[in-house]
C-alpha cells in the first residue's frame, strides 16, 4: 500500500457493502454520491485492490471486499468503543455505554430502568441495540449485553441474574371465543403462537413439549415483540415471561401446572470496563432493575 486508508474510506466501504448502491450509501451517511465514489476510489487505490463491481442492480461486492469485510466491520466496533471511552472523562459519570438486549426485554423492561439510572446521572447517555444475537463484547460491539444464556467468552464480568419464568398466556378474548383448553393435548385445537427459526433453547422446548412443532404453529416469528403483540391481540395462545403478562390484565395464564419455563438472564461487559463510572453504574442499575422486575411475578 503507498498510503495508510483514511478510516473514514472503511466506514464508508461498509456501508456500501450494506447498501449494495453508492446513492443509498450516501444517504445513509449524510454524504453525495460523488463523495462516496470518491472514498471508495480511494480505498481501492491505497488497498491496490477491486472492491466493487457495477452489476444490473447496484454494486456487487468482490470476494477481496468480503474477505476484509469482518476486519473493516471490527475497526469500526473499536473506533466507536473509543469514542465511548473519551465521552466519559471529566468529572462525575458522563458518556455513552451502549447496551445489547433482546427486543422484549429492551422495549418492556429497560425504559423504566434507563429512565431511573439517567434521572440520577444526567450526563450519561445511552445507546440500545435490540437483537437477539450474542455481540462479541470482546470485540467491543457492546460495552454491556443483556443475554438469556451464560456468557462463554473468557475476559468478561457477567451477573446472573434470577431465572425469567415463561408461561403460556393468551387473550381473555380469544378465550371466550374459543375455549379454554384443560390439558397440553388440547392445546392443537387451539391457534399457537410461536416461533419461525429454530435456536437451542426453541429445541430444548420442543422436546419437553412437542405440541409446539413449528409445523403446528398458526403464528410463526422469529421477533418476541411481533408473538408478544399476536397474544395481546387475541391471535391464539403463546408463550410470554410471566412477570411482562402479569401487567396486562386482558391476558390470563394457561396450564400453569403443565407449562413453566425458567429463562436464564445474564448481564455481561468486558471486565477492562469494570473500573469505568459510566459502565459500573450501569451494570449495578442493570441487575438491580431486572432482579426487581422478575420478583414481581
Amino acid at each position: 500500500m503507498q498510503s495508510e486508508p483514511n478510516w473514514e474510506w472503511y466506514r464508508t466501504f461498509l456501508k456500501v457493502l450494506e447498501t449494495g448502491s453508492l446513492s443509498a450509501a450516501g444517504r445513509a451517511m449524510g454524504m453525495t454520491q460523488p463523495t462516496v465514489g470518491r472514498h471508495i476510489d480511494s480505498l481501492e487505490t491505497a488497498l491496490k485492490l477491486t472492491l466493487f463491481t457495477r452489476s444490473f442492480d447496484g454494486f456487487a461486492a468482490t470476494a477481496a471486499a468480503l474477505e476484509l469485510r469482518p476486519y473493516a466491520a471490527s475497526l469500526a466496533a473499536t473506533t466507536e468503543a473509543l469514542r465511548r471511552v473519551a465521552s466519559s472523562h471529566g468529572a462525575g459519570v458522563r458518556g455513552t455505554v451502549r447496551l445489547t438486549a433482546s427486543e422484549v426485554i429492551g422495549v418492556e423492561v429497560l425504559p423504566p430502568i434507563l429512565s431511573a439510572l439517567r434521572a440520577d446521572h444526567p450526563e450519561l447517555v445511552i445507546e440500545l441495540v435490540l437483537s437477539n444475537k450474542v455481540d462479541d463484547l470482546l470485540q467491543r460491539e457492546a460495552d454491556i449485553a443483556i443475554r438469556m444464556l451464560r456468557p462463554t467468552q473468557q475476559a468478561l464480568v457477567a451477573k446472573r441474574v434470577d431465572g425469567i419464568e415463561l408461561g403460556l398466556y393468551a387473550n381473555k378474548r380469544y378465550l371466550a371465543a374459543h375455549g379454554t383448553p384443560t390439558s397440553m393435548e388440547e392445546l392443537a385445537k387451539h391457534a399457537l403462537i410461536g416461533f419461525d427459526h429454530e435456536n437451542a433453547f426453541i429445541r430444548k422446548m420442543q422436546a419437553r413439549f412437542p405440541v409446539f412443532a413449528r409445523a403446528a404453529l398458526a403464528f410463526r416469528a422469529d421477533s418476541d415483540l411481533a408473538q408478544l403483540a399476536a397474544i395481546r391481540a387475541g391471535f391464539g395462545i403463546g408463550v410470554c415471561q410471566s412477570a411482562l403478562a402479569a401487567k396486562d390484565r386482558e391476558l390470563a395464564r394457561l396450564l400453569e401446572t403443565d407449562f413453566s419455563l425458567s429463562m436464564d438472564t445474564w448481564i455481561a461487559m468486558h471486565e477492562d470496563l469494570r473500573d469505568s463510572p459510566r459502565c459500573a453504574v450501569t451494570f449495578a442499575a442493570l441487575v438491580a432493575g431486572l432482579t426487581t422486575n422478575i420478583k414481581r411475578d
